[in-house]
């Protein structure tokens, strides 16, 4: 249909060269046709009303040759000339309460009209046709997409249908207003009052309009250049044309039917039959007559048909108490001088309710004094929960934001405006549409350099702060950084320190509609700046609560930040906190500047750190976050509470650096254990020659060669004594049986675990004599050295059965020998000696050494020498020098004497003994002395250690290595030898 219509419209059109009209039909009242429009130069929307010639031939059928066809061309062009008439009419009158025209009427190339004017949404008479097709659907029928309209964005969404009392007592206070101008200021009778001809606009208000039949009233005083109407032809139904272009008996006054008077008072008659139509159930007047003079007529000539306040109107639902009581009573009396005016309507009982009363002063407040503007905005508040929604979000949202302009009211309207958006189910639509564009329009469009104090402005940036929560819920990511995120910077930036406070404090609030690089790019250097320039305490710590929050904490005192599970709670939720280098290389600088020592400052500053300190690397922790907690701790204006705060940061993030050093470590070395020794292997600094034992280079194979006189490969006895302790576990008959080790005592063991050999290795000559506590094996010794007389073995060095060992406190007397220093078993001596010993008490010779345990008694003879010494009964001792002054020992007794102790009384052993000297006895009678370096001598004379060893190394001519020890050396040996 509306392509058939804009077919009739001609391309010189000024409306369609300038308007982009949607297809899409908005609403029909009467004749008139509606679509939204856009204009093309500013996009803003208007309402394009659109009629058809064509509509016109709908009733040209069967109707004879009674009515020749210039009669019935005359009739369309009589409505055709009504129709402009009515938009004439719009452009001379310029009131809120009538329908506002844009663009004056123009005709079609079809003969049709068209005009553009204010947008609206729906006709009065289509709202209440869709509330009767809901009603006798039982709910949403089957014609939805009826109801079903398209937002600009392209959303659609169900329409408003809801036409609740409060919205019905606005509206018919707005259209008796529209009457109110007509009748006596424009001097003229509206004469088709019908529901057609009420428009409602976006904002919710009832639009005059359909000014087809107004007329000038007879009489009438004021001066009009409309054209008077003609009774006699309005009222004549033409049943070739539509009822639309027709006068609508239903709603006419008894004076233009019955009397023939065209007076302001029908105008208030057929308000009457509006107010019904309202309330009633079909939604239609009481008076029906089907466009039938006489039926009309038929109405008025009984009391029963007539609608009275004894039959209740003729309305099927029940009429409010003040409009059946005190308004409908003076409306559709007959008599044209009872009934009220226009005025009196609006001061009616009808609507004497706070809620009218609201949007009547809400109408006229321009014309209010400051004072009473300010007081309706402060009771305004408390009254808005009771209103309709449609109502607020329509109305009284709209009629506030208006207001803004007036600077000194503000923070006032704001305030209630957040309200309304609050209490709206759609109040994220009412934001977007309504209030985002007025805030950025006043506090960044039209805002002053933020360093201009404006106590206004700043009245309303604090409301805008306190509400951020509602406008972060009412509008997307882009929304807010487009439009609220200058205004919170305008609010930072201010130099009122309440204001600053009141951003900072609701920064957790914006974060989550932002994105990170706009935090980190645009906020965060905001609020740092802010932080460094600020000279105020407060300032200063809801600065470092600001930080606390960026890096993704909480400034909640109940949070102790040890509860493992908020900890990754808050990371969690947290997704837009900054990264980790802009904590450490931004943030934490920050802090170190800052002068102050205020206990508060610091403790808000240990609660950055605190956050830093869950994402901080360990090296950073330890070398920049540790050293300044330590320096704010050691503050003397902290109490004990805030130290022991600092101490537990302190404690808990050094921890932290301890255990992710560790495992480092531990990753690096693969969990192996190294020897303190290789820690050490940057103080070797080599050895000079002669100084040390491995310094003349000769090796362990080089020397068997050398004592043995022939090369070999294998190590000697002999030298494996200085490096291979003894056996453990030689008490055992399997390992006596055993080829055993002669060892010194004085030997070192040599370091066979894997470390020290790795070691030997990387060092070279450089040995240490640091012990390898691993490889000394637990000791647990079977017997004592006393437990158990001495038991020949085999001589290793000679690999024969039988062998003599070396036994320092064997004797063969059952006597303890008198001196303890010599120990002969010949002569026997009184037992009460301490200072002897003998086999027969082992307890008093503590020189006495069992073969297990002995290491010189593990030192063998060869099989030769054990054939040529002389077969004696008697035993040989070891005998220690006596003390300095001491006498002698008797003649015969061979023996190694020590110092007696001080107080001892000197005794002479006994005769017969051998002593240490026997064993490199030769058939001369040379005895082999020892050279060892401890004083020791005998009666035969003293031997050295040459000639001990000597002896030793002709034996060792005919010895063969016992195993193979680890390579070693004595200093100079060859040199002595």
């Amino acid at each position: 249909m509306f392509v058939n219509a804009l077919k009739s419209i001609g391309a010189s059109s000024n409306i369609n060269s300038n308007y982009q009209i949607s297809s899409t039909l908005t609403a029909t009242a009467g004749p008139w046709k509606i679509y939204s429009a856009k204009r093309k130069a500013t996009g803003k929307e208007y309402s394009v009303f659109v009629f058809d010639k064509k509509t016109l031939d709908t009733g040209n059928n069967g109707l004879g040759g009674r009515h020749s066809a210039m009669a019935h061309k005359r009739v369309m062009e009589e409505v055709v000339e009504r129709l402009k008439k009515e938009a004439s009419s719009l452009a001379r009158l310029r009131h809120p309460g009538v329908l506002e025209l844009v663009e004056p009427v123009e005709e079609t190339r079809g003969g049709g009209l068209q005009f553009v004017a204010e947008p609206v949404t729906a006709s009065l008479s289509g709202l209440l046709q869709e509330k009767d097709d809901q009603e006798r659907g039982g709910g949403f029928g089957g014609r939805s997409s009826r109801y079903v309209t398209e937002d600009a964005n392209g959303t659609r969404r169900r329409r408003e249908l809801e036409i609740d009392e409060l919205e019905i007592q606005k509206g018919l206070l707005q259209v008796s207003k529209a009457l109110e101008f007509l009748h006596d200021n424009a001097g003229l009778v509206h004469g088709n009052l019908t529901p057609d001809a009420i428009l409602i606009n976006a904002k919710s208000d009832w639009k005059l309009s359909g000014l087809s039949f107004c007329s000038p009233p007879e009489p009438s005083t004021i001066p009009t250049t409309i054209q008077p109407i003609i009774l006699g032809e309005v009222l004549n139904p033409d049943p070739r044309l539509p009822k639309t272009v027709q006068l609508n008996l239903d709603y006419t006054s008894p004076d233009f039917v019955l009397d023939n008077n065209l007076t302001t008072f029908a105008d208030m008659f057929s308000l009457g039959l509006l107010c019904i139509a309202l309330y009633n159930s079909p939604h239609r007047s009481p008076i029906e007559c089907n466009t039938s003079l006489s039926a009309y007529k038929r109405v008025f000539q009984s009391s029963q048909s007539v609608p009275t306040a004894t039959n209740n109107y003729l309305s099927s639902r029940p009429l409010p108490k003040e409009l059946a009581q005190h308004v409908l009573p003076r409306l559709l009396t007959r008599r044209p001088a009872q009934r009220m005016t226009a005025k009196e309507f609006q001061e009616s009982e009808y609507f004497n309710n706070v809620l009218i009363s609201t949007i009547r002063f809400l109408e006229g407040f321009p014309a209010k004094t400051p004072n009473e503007k300010q007081q309706f905005l402060r009771g305004l508040i408390k009254v808005l929960p009771n209103f309709p929604k449609s109502v607020m979000e329509k109305k009284l949202l709209p009629a506030l934001l208006e207001e803004l302009k007036d600077k000194e009211l503000i923070s006032l309207i704001l305030h209630n405006a957040f309200k309304i958006v609050g209490l709206l189910p759609a109040g994220r639509r009412a934001f977007n549409d309504k209030v985002r564009p007025k805030l950025k329009e006043i506090f960044v469009t039209n805002a002053k350099q933020p360093q201009e104090k404006d106590a206004n402005r700043d009245a309303g940036l604090m409301i805008v702060i306190e509400q951020l929560s509602v406008i972060s819920s009412n509008c997307n990511g882009k929304e807010f950084k487009e439009d609220i995120l200058p205004i919170f910077y305008t609010a930072l930036e201010s130099p009122t320190p309440s204001l600053i406070n009141a951003a900072l404090t609701s920064l957790p609030v914006i974060l989550p509609v932002l994105d990170f690089s706009t935090i980190k790019g645009e906020l965060f250097p905001v609020i740092a700046t802010i932080f460094s320039k600020t000279n105020s305490l407060a300032i200063k710590v809801r600065g470092l609560e600001a930080f606390v929050t960026l890096c993704g904490g909480s400034n909640d005192n109940s949070d102790d930040g040890l509860d493992g599970l908020a900890t990754e709670q808050k990371k969690a939720t947290s997704s837009t906190a900054l990264d980790k280098f802009t904590m450490q290389e931004k943030i934490i600088p920050l802090v170190k500047a800052i002068k102050t020592r205020e206990p508060a400052v610091m403790m808000a500053a240990l609660n950055v750190l605190k956050v830093v300190g869950r994402v901080a690397d360990g090296d950073f922790v330890a070398l920049e976050m540790l050293p300044l907690l330590w320096s704010m701790s050691l503050n003397p204006q902290l109490n004990l509470r805030e130290f022991q705060a600092f101490m537990g940061l302190v404690k808990s993030l050094s921890n932290r650096v301890e255990d992710e050093q560790t495992k480092k470590l531990q990753e690096l070395t693969g969990g192996a254990v190294t020897s303190p020794g290789l820690q050490d292997d940057f103080m070797s600094f080599g050895s000079i020659a002669g100084s040390s034992l491995e310094a003349n280079g000769t090796s362990e194979t080089d020397f068997e060669a050398l004592v043995k006189g022939r090369t070999s490969t294998t190590t000697s006895a002999m030298d494996s004594g200085w490096e291979t302790k003894p056996s453990v576990a030689s008490s055992s008959p399997s390992v006596r049986n055993s080829t055993p080790t002669a060892t010194f005592s004085w030997s070192t063991p040599p370091v066979t675990s894997p470390t020290t050999s790795h070691l030997k290795a990387q060092t070279g000559g450089f040995r240490t004599v640091t012990p390898d506590l691993t490889a000394i094996q637990p000791m647990a010794p079977t017997t004592t050295q006393f437990s158990q007389p001495l038991q020949p073995q085999s001589n290793p060095m000679s690999h024969q059965p039988q062998s003599t060992s070396l036994n320092w406190s064997t004797t063969s007397s059952a006597m303890t020998p008198s001196n303890i220093w010599a120990t002969p078993s010949a002569n026997p001596q009184p037992a009460g000696n301490p200072w002897t010993s003998s086999t027969t008490q082992p307890s008093s010779n503590v020189w006495a050494s069992q073969p297990s345990t002995s290491t010189f008694s593990s030192l063998s003879l060869n099989q030769q020498q054990q054939q040529q010494r002389p077969q004696s009964t008697t035993s040989s001792s070891f005998a220690l020098p006596p003390p300095p002054g001491a006498p002698s020992a008797t003649s015969g007794t061979s023996g190694f004497s020590l110092p007696r102790p001080p107080g001892s009384s000197p005794t002479s052993g006994s005769g017969g003994t051998s002593s240490l000297a026997s064993l490199g006895t030769n058939k001369a009678g040379t005895g082999m002395g020892t050279g060892l370096g401890m004083g020791m001598n005998n009666t035969a004379g003293t031997m050295s250690m040459n000639s001990m060893m000597g002896n030793m190394r002709g034996m060792g001519q005919q010895q063969k290595p016992a195993q193979q020890q680890p390579k070693g050396g004595l200093d100079k040996y060859e040199s002595l030898l």
